[in-house]
């Protein structure tokens, strides 16, 4: 693994002995790095409505589009921003007030919005997914709006998005509520997992924890074993994997995910955690999850590739932030159910890569991705994306269980990094 020759922070004691979660060295390392991204995104309110997308240096972009999971992981990243006293609820208001007078568009929520006005009126369910989580998170605040927008949302999600027959959500739409086409996908469903169990925490209704658990059902209890502890992305309308589908980079690319792998073995066992950890096989398909997108992911400079084959074989090895910070979470998981030496090994892995290539420890956030020798660039992402995914890594190992991070965040008013 090549590191960079630098002056950065270490996250932490590399001959601490126990788990870094619970070395007090690290943990104020990790509120430090988490004051400063709060800090940095703070930049990107947009007086007029809305928030700025923002260059490396924080200073807004020129890009007039703000699309709707940018929107909503604004809100729900500052409600951990107020969840965790640093300060977060007018950044959370101002989200709510653009989903509500930008976003908002009929009976669901566009996609894309340029000043206040709908520009791509795609109803997506990977972005109504995101509506639910942002209200859940703000309903934990006591956002006066909040609880509404839950009720509304749901409502969407029931009656246009979620099949019965598969149990779990289907296409997307067009402004008039008509299928784009007969693609289904993981993604969309994976984050609608995440959103459902925040809206159980936030409101106690089981439905969201009984509709979470299909999702995940299908996906890790079916489709991931059958495949090698790979996880297909994409389907069709019958829900017969398309290992062959060529679609959009970002949202649907190629292969199979790494990251996303990760990311639902982390939402596997918060889910398992809710339903009072019911005797099952849960911790140990976490763990074959992880460790296949791990042997798979890891790219031998460092950093987790984009996406492999079925068979593992790399796809796109470009190196982005969020698996890296995918990982960080699922890796910290199962060091709090099951603190296993490969575990630790891997968690400090990836913070010390983060910490040596993906945080901008100067000003703030985290860079995007990397280039062949480990330098920050700007491929498919641009700028510094946003805060949603590195701040969860961050604070997330500072709480004590396995369920949601914002139902139990620290005070880090007082963390000395």
């Amino acid at each position: 693994m090549i590191l960079r020759k630098s002056a950065t922070p270490r996250p932490g004691n590399p001959e601490a002995p126990g788990p870094w979660i619970e070395d007090d060295a690290h943990r104020a390392w990790l509120a430090a790095d988490a004051r400063k991204q709060f800090d940095f995104f703070r930049k990107a309110l947009r007086p007029e409505g809305g928030f700025h997308s923002l260059g490396w240096n924080g200073k807004p972009r020129r890009d007039p589009l703000q699309e709707l999971h940018a929107t909503t992981r604004m809100i729900h990243s500052f409600a951990l921003a107020e969840l965790s006293s640093l300060g977060g609820a007018e950044m959370v208001d101002h989200g709510m007030q653009y989903l509500a007078q930008g976003h908002r568009d009929g009976d669901g929520w566009a996609w894309g919005v340029e000043g206040t006005a709908p520009s791509d009126r795609r109803r997506m369910g990977y972005g109504h997914a995101f509506v639910l989580l942002a209200a859940s998170s703000a309903h934990l605040l006591g956002h006066p709006d909040a609880a509404p927008l839950i009720n509304d949302v749901t409502q969407v999600l029931w009656n246009h998005f979620w099949e019965d027959e598969p149990g779990l959500i289907g296409p997307d739409f067009g402004p008039d509520w008509q299928p784009l086409d007969g693609y289904r996908g993981m993604n969309a469903n994976m984050h609608a997992a995440e959103a459902l169990m925040a809206a159980y925490e936030s409101t106690g209704w089981e439905i969201y924890l009984e509709r979470a658990g299909s999702i995940l059902d299908f996906f890790l209890g079916t489709m991931a074993p059958a495949w090698s502890w790979r996880i297909p992305e994409h389907y069709d309308s019958h829900w017969t994997v398309d290992a062959g589908y060529e679609g959009d980079p970002m949202f649907r690319p190629a292969g199979t995910t790494p990251g996303h792998s990760l990311e639902f073995a982390r939402l596997l066992l918060q889910h398992w955690d809710l339903s009072g950890r019911p005797a099952n096989d849960v911790p140990e398909v976490a763990h074959s999850l992880t460790e296949q997108a791990l042997t798979d992911g890891w790219a031998e400079e460092g950093g987790l590739l984009y996406t492999v084959d079925f068979d593992g074989t790399p796809l796109l090895r470009e190196r982005y932030w969020w698996p890296v910070c995918e990982g960080i979470g699922a890796l910290a998981s199962l060091i709090k159910l099951d603190p296993r030496a490969e575990y630790e090994l891997w968690y400090r892995r990836l913070w010390t890569f983060a910490a040596e290539h993906f945080i901008d420890h100067k000003r703030g956030g985290w860079f995007p991705g990397l280039d062949a020798k480990g330098k920050p660039t700007e491929t498919q992402f641009k700028g510094k994306p946003d805060i949603y995914h590195a701040i969860q890594a961050t604070l997330y190992p500072l709480t004590p269980g396995l369920s949601r991070h914002i139902t139990s965040l620290p005070s880090l008013v007082d963390e000395k990094g």
